[in-house]
């Protein structure tokens, strides 16, 4: 494909990107008391199963097809190495770190797949009660208000900080945010849903 045909391909998808951010923006502007992300962490890029829909994983491929070489061949190198321990995995559900990881940073950080932007917020999910990010429990985002006799957010904490807002939820499931409303809405399909690795061993 030449640019033009890229350009064709992305446009509505892209469009949607531009919404996604600024929703998420919010979200994380009006939690960022509890927000501690900060480049070269790497915490949410490793040891997952990372969901890609068959857009983003072409998206991601656009990116980095516009990478240097040296940077490509890294890439390349990670991905081999995933793929040896994919074959050597004899368990249910295979985790790994994201081979676009380049020295502790995301290549293709632009290009990057819907799961990855909204990694960090608690996730409201319908049914249930809501789902801190694992980095809580690692020293990162909403770690200055956990309990860890508990294991849970602690009110009691969020006011002895003297913290403005209360930790918040909000609907980020991957499910929700790549489902049928958004491809009405931007007029584009997400397509099939994968483990990313798997779109790379293809």
């Amino acid at each position: 494909m030449d640019n033009n045909e890229y350009d064709e391909l992305f446009e509505n998808y892209r469009d949607y990107l531009k919404f996604l951010t600024i929703k998420l923006d919010s979200f994380f502007e009006n939690q960022k008391e509890y927000i501690f992300c900060k480049m070269g962490c790497a915490k949410c890029c490793k040891n997952a199963e990372f969901p890609f829909s068959l857009i983003e994983i072409q998206y991601a491929l656009y990116g980095f097809s516009k990478l240097p070489d040296e940077t490509k061949k890294i890439i390349e190198e990670n991905l081999t190495r995933v793929l040896e321990e994919k074959k050597k995995f004899k368990g249910e559900k295979f985790l790994y770190t994201c081979p676009y990881l380049v020295n502790n940073v995301c290549s293709i950080y632009e290009y990057r797949g819907v799961i990855c932007r909204t990694f960090g917020l608690i996730n409201k999910v319908t049914e249930g009660n809501p789902k801190v990010p694992f980095c809580c429990f690692e020293g990162q985002n909403y770690s200055n208000v956990l309990d860890e006799k508990t294991g849970q957010l602690s009110s009691k904490k969020v006011k002895e900080l003297g913290l403005k807002e209360e930790p918040t939820g909000f609907n980020v499931s991957y499910e929700y945010l790549t489902g049928q409303t958004y491809e009405e809405v931007f007029e584009f399909s997400f397509g099939e849903k994968k483990p990313m690795i798997e779109w790379l061993e293809d």
